[in-house]
């Protein structure tokens, strides 16, 4: 009965916060975080918490894998040093200082550096919800670096951990082997599974299974890079990148009508769930705090959250320049940011869900038998961060205005080329195609007006009052009243029990397919 209460709990805070954020400029994923803290003072509520290997093992490799299919190749390409140096470098050097701060704080060095490297990785989820409307180079460069620099937070994460507890020994080859071993070792089973997947579904005509094989892609990644001890995130990451190229090749219209909506829907469910968990959690780390004064705790969360984002601050502002100096060549330059603009990247750094369950799964005890010293304060500052840094999105607009940032034409110039191109292939290839099929000349003809039209509609995208675009606008409004003037005719026959639910389903499939084709017919939607 309980899981069935946070099934319609969290069905309801998606509804009311989406609702909420469309009328109000707050991003749902910050108003998920707030319903979550109110959640923990309900008592029979606030038993809604997940084990951390949930979180790392079922939600993590869903999340990582659609952020790696929709984002774009091209552009992590071209900022591939950018993408490398925050997704390492960045990430070694925030949670280095972290781990200072926190123990100038009073930490021990090991829960420190546990503390360090629990927050030194931005959040995937985070960075797609809440800077989704960035130009499309600064989206890509920032989902890049949170897709990537988990594996080596984690890595860090692993290694402090295993040395409070007592369980490993601290060397310099031993740091940087786990380091090694976990890229090169993610890479590969990444790719393995990519290889694999591809193939497989390559050979498969039923969308239903090759939806099914494609959702079991991202766990089996994760599953073969952590059975050999290498970083399950990479491999989710490779993998889905690579399966972001081939399979357009392999996958049929029918299968990305299955998929593509389901996957939207369960990962929009699962990273909505896991703020509502950062909510929970940040109320229950206050409220089990015994190992300190609340006043403490609170210092403690507002010093390690102006370290993690003045680290990002700096970095911003000092790796652009060491670049500079040591890469003069003109095509750096064309890609240079001016300052002002790069105060997007540097408030853009959300934590999320991976430092969440990072710092709940920190042991309760040593080898020794002993508590994990100051686990429970470090939990609460996690919280802390990650609820403060989740609050910069507030001033997500306002910094973006200051940024000036060009307008991004880029996409909606690039979508033009690509109908207008696509569209002359098949107008060059029809009487070739046609000859082949054996069509007769009235559907060669039909099929070229409706090229033909098709043409004209994408050479005339964006401009305002172009007959071509009044007249295809009326078609399609006529054409949508028409669809609806069916819909209740084919209800008049099952009311009146003249056609069955059965096939009252089917047309009505027919009649949604024709409608989702005139709606995205329009180029400039």
């Amino acid at each position: 009965m309980f899981a069935l209460e946070i099934v319609v709990l969290l069905g309801v805070a998606l509804v009311a916060c989406g609702a909420l954020a469309r009328r109000y400029p707050i991003a749902p994923a910050i108003l998920l975080v707030l319903v979550g803290v109110l959640v923990g003072f309900v008592p029979h509520l606030r038993q809604a918490q997940l084990p951390p290997e949930v979180v790392l093992l079922v939600f993590l490799p869903a999340l990582l894998y659609w952020e790696s299919l929709t984002t774009s190749l091209r552009e992590i390409r071209n900022n591939l040093r950018v993408v490398v140096l925050t997704s390492t470098v960045l990430v070694a050097a925030t949670a280095a200082a972290v781990a200072a701060a926190a123990h100038g704080l009073g930490l021990a060095w090991g829960p420190a550096w546990v503390l360090g490297a629990a927050l030194a990785p931005t959040d995937a989820t985070a960075v797609g919800v809440l800077a989704g409307d960035l130009p499309r180079r600064t989206v890509t460069v920032l989902r890049a670096e949170s897709l990537v620099n988990d594996g080596t937070a984690l890595v860090l994460y692993g290694l402090a951990v295993g040395v409070t507890v007592g369980e490993q020994q601290l060397t310099g080859w031993h740091v940087t082997w786990l380091l090694a071993w976990s890229y090169l070792g993610g890479v590969l089973a990444g790719g393995l599974i990519g290889l694999l997947s591809w193939q497989v579904r390559r050979r498969m005509d039923d969308p239903m299974l090759e939806s099914i094989a494609m959702l079991v892609t991202p766990f089996a990644a994760f599953l073969l890079a952590d059975a050999a001890h290498a970083s399950g995130v990479l491999a989710v990451v490779v993998c889905g990148l690579f399966m972001s190229q081939v399979t357009p090749r392999i996958t049929a219209a029918a299968t990305r009508q299955i998929a593509l909506p389901f996957w939207a829907l369960s990962t929009t469910v699962l990273s909505s769930a896991l703020f509502l968990l950062v909510g929970v959690s940040a109320q229950s780390a206050f409220r089990e705090l015994n190992s300190t004064s609340i006043v403490r705790a609170i210092v403690d969360v507002l010093v390690v959250t102006a370290v993690v984002i003045g680290v990002r601050w700096v970095w911003v502002y000092t790796t652009p320049y060491l670049i500079r100096m040591l890469d003069r060549r003109p095509a750096q330059r064309l890609r240079r940011v001016p300052a002002r603009q790069r105060t997007v990247s540097a408030v853009a750094g959300f934590r999320g869900a991976v430092s969440l369950a990072a710092v709940l799964a920190v042991p309760h005890t040593l080898d020794s038998g002993a508590p994990f010293p100051d686990r429970d304060l470090m939990v609460l500052i996690a919280c802390g961060v990650i609820v403060l840094t989740l609050l910069q999105a507030l001033l997500l607009p306002s910094v973006v205005r200051f940024a000036r940032l060009p307008v991004d034409t880029s996409v909606a110039e690039e979508l033009q080329f690509a109908d207008e191109y696509s569209l002359d292939a098949a107008i060059e290839a029809l009487e070739a195609t046609a000859s082949e099929l054996g069509s007769g000349e009235l559907v060669v003809q039909r099929v070229r007006h409706e090229l033909d039209k098709q043409r004209k509609l994408a050479a005339s995208a964006g401009a305002e009052g172009h007959p071509v675009i009044q007249h295809d606008d009326q078609y399609r409004n006529l054409s949508l009243a028409l669809i609806g003037r069916r819909r209740e005719a084919l209800l008049e026959l099952r009311d009146e029990q003249r056609i069955d639910d059965i096939v009252l389903r089917r047309v009505q499939t027919r009649l949604d397919q024709e409608e989702l084709r005139l709606l995205r017919a329009n180029p400039l939607e």
